[in-house]
């Protein structure tokens, strides 16, 4: 070869470009001596800095790495997210559950915490999470066919919302807890709302007190759900005496107040869990514990028990105390024709005579528990409601319904939605007694009367020491003697004996001026004159003797006049008669 071709072909191998490595082919092959010509130490591909190639790998491989691992990190984020607004959800549940109730000292906020929880959870249930579900977004979820209404509630966990109106309710609020402790459904599965409305008395602050204590027992199996307690005037004016509250005039505008007061209160304390509604009257005094399952197992939409109530002996001792619980009758239904459109029919007056079967006149006190009546008027005392009938639209007319209102207008309102109203005649809850205005004059004369004989005993005494001091019995005496006085008399011959001139003088001396009462209404005590009917014989008293000796004077000079009238047939019987009659009695 020519030196001029030979150094054209070194020429030629020096500019041929390296090869690259494309991830394809194993680095083996670049460093081969047959395919890599840069085999020696002095080159290599990868020590060059500045080569665009590498540079290109280098990002392709920092790009597929971040691919593989962006999952991941997806991942690890939500889940430190949903940590993160667990741990505020709880944070803020905890603050809300220790917040102490408006009004209280600083006593209560001092009490520990679990019983704080355990007290203040009023609008979060204890069954939280068992109840409904809470997403992310504070969003609850709610199946509404998971919340029946059947014939053994307590056993299939359904919530009852038990609903209370108070009104100046302090002096009752005791004997109400005392039954609410008793009753045998589970209290986890009660939630209780109350409704404070136009009260001048200390009912709110009790009512705290007493909630406090049952949600802080140590038991918590008597512990209750939800605690609402809600406050709202509504304008009553009506007073709370017996007489007040059921007097004819007030029933109307009071009974509308009433059914605005109800209404409310359910409205506001309804919940999608609620598969029963209890309403109880905080002035009940005897019912069973089991009242709840008793009425029930009926399973029926609208149930309510016979109200009565007790009275003291001078009245009967028992009495029909709701008469708005009722069948209809035609009496009644030609009395609603003719009345205005708002006017109301109220039960138990005279100025509504309507002859309807009332549920009080059914009961028999050995009757059957179970049996059950037809209504279509209930009461308001003791009311249990499946919730889908409230959840439907009815409610307590707060107007004139078909001449009724509040509880007698919700069970009308029933009926027109095919709903059944069923009440038990024998069984039987008791209402308190409370006296009404007549109950109270009648009280005032009993009190009078009580006095009256108290005075007359102890007058009586009185009377009964003076005669003793005054008078000797001579009864053992006499026995002795009337043998020797009758032995030598015939006692079967007729004795005529004159006695005008004792009439006479038992007249002017019972009869005299003497006698007479004065104007400022002392005096005589003859019998009959004093009012308590004592006899105080104003007999004349020999005034010269005293003590055992003081007799009994009860004929002037009898013995001058036996010797006028000689020694005739009567003469001695006569002598006889005024020795005895000195100072003596007998028998």
């Amino acid at each position: 070869m020519e030196p001029q071709q030979k150094m054209n072909n070194e020429t030629m191998m020096m500019i041929q470009p390296a090869p690259i490595y494309t991830g394809r082919q194993p680095l083996e092959n670049l460093s081969d001596s047959n395919n890599n010509p840069f085999n020696g130490d002095d080159f290599s591909p990868y020590s060059q800095s500045d080569d665009p190639t590498s540079l290109s790998t280098l990002l392709k491989s920092l790009l597929w790495l971040v691919y593989a691992l962006s999952p991941l990190c997806l991942i690890i984020y939500l889940l430190s997210n949903y940590s993160a607004e667990q741990s505020i959800s709880e944070t803020l549940l905890s603050q809300l559950q220790s917040l102490p109730l408006i009004g209280s000292s600083s006593e209560d906020t001092s009490t520990t915490q679990h019983k704080q929880q355990s007290f203040y959870s009023p609008d979060l249930p204890s069954t939280y999470t068992e109840s409904h579900k809470l997403d992310s977004y504070n969003i609850e979820f709610y199946d509404l066919l998971d919340y029946k209404s059947t014939a053994e509630g307590w056993n299939n966990g359904e919530r009852i919302l038990f609903c209370v109106p108070l009104r100046d309710a302090a002096p009752h609020l005791d004997m109400f807890f005392s039954n609410l402790m008793n009753i045998t459904y589970p209290h986890n599965l009660i939630d209780i709302a109350f409704l404070i409305s136009d009260t001048k008395d200390t009912t709110m602050k009790d009512l705290k007190r007493q909630l406090k204590a049952i949600q802080s027992l140590d038991d918590s199996s008597l512990h209750f759900g939800r605690i609402n307690i809600y406050e709202k005037d509504f304008g009553q004016i009506i007073g709370q005496s017996f007489s007040d509250r059921h007097g004819f005039q007030a029933q109307g505008p009071r009974r509308k107040l009433m059914a605005i007061a109800r209404n409310w209160l359910l409205t506001t304390a309804l919940r999608p869990d609620h598969s029963w509604v209890y309403w109880r009257d905080i002035d009940v005094e005897t019912v069973p514990p089991t009242v709840i399952e008793d009425l029930m197992h009926h399973d029926k939409d609208v149930i309510v028990p016979n109200i009565w109530r007790p009275l003291p002996d001078w009245l009967g001792y028992e009495q029909p105390y709701d008469l708005n619980s009722w069948q209809e009758s035609e009496g009644g239904l030609d009395l609603a024709d003719k009345l205005d459109e708002d006017a109301v029919i109220v039960e138990g007056y005279a100025e509504y005579a309507t002859w309807r079967p009332h549920l009080a006149y059914m009961r028999d006190p050995f009757g059957d528990p179970e049996v059950e009546m037809e209504l279509d008027g209930i009461g308001g005392v003791s009311i249990l409601t499946k919730a889908d009938v409230f959840k439907s639209g009815a409610m307590f007319p707060a107007f004139s319904y078909l001449k009724h209102a509040e509880t007698e207008g919700f069970g009308k309102l029933c009926k027109t939605m095919n709903y059944s109203v069923i009440g038990l005649p024998h069984y039987t809850i008791w209402h308190i007694y409370e006296p009404s205005s007549d109950d109270l004059r009648h009280m005032e004369w009993m009190a009078e009367e009580e006095m009256n004989k108290l005075e007359k005993a102890r007058l009586q005494k009185i009377y009964n020491k003076i005669w003793t001091k005054a008078f000797e019995r001579v009864d053992t005496e006499w026995e002795a003697l009337k043998f020797n006085v009758f032995k030598n008399t015939d006692l079967k011959r007729h004795i005529d004996i004159d006695w005008s001139e004792v009439d006479e003088y038992l007249e002017a001396t019972l009869m005299g001026e003497d006698d007479e009462f004065g104007s400022d209404g002392a005096g005589g005590s003859r019998a009959g004159v004093n009012r308590h009917g004592e006899i105080f014989d104003s007999f004349q008293m020999n005034s010269y003797i005293g003590g055992k000796n003081y007799k009994f004077v009860k004929f002037k000079d009898i013995n001058s006049n036996a010797q006028e009238d000689g020694s005739g047939s009567g003469s001695g019987h006569k002598d006889v008669v005024g020795q005895v009659g000195k100072g003596k009695r007998t028998g």
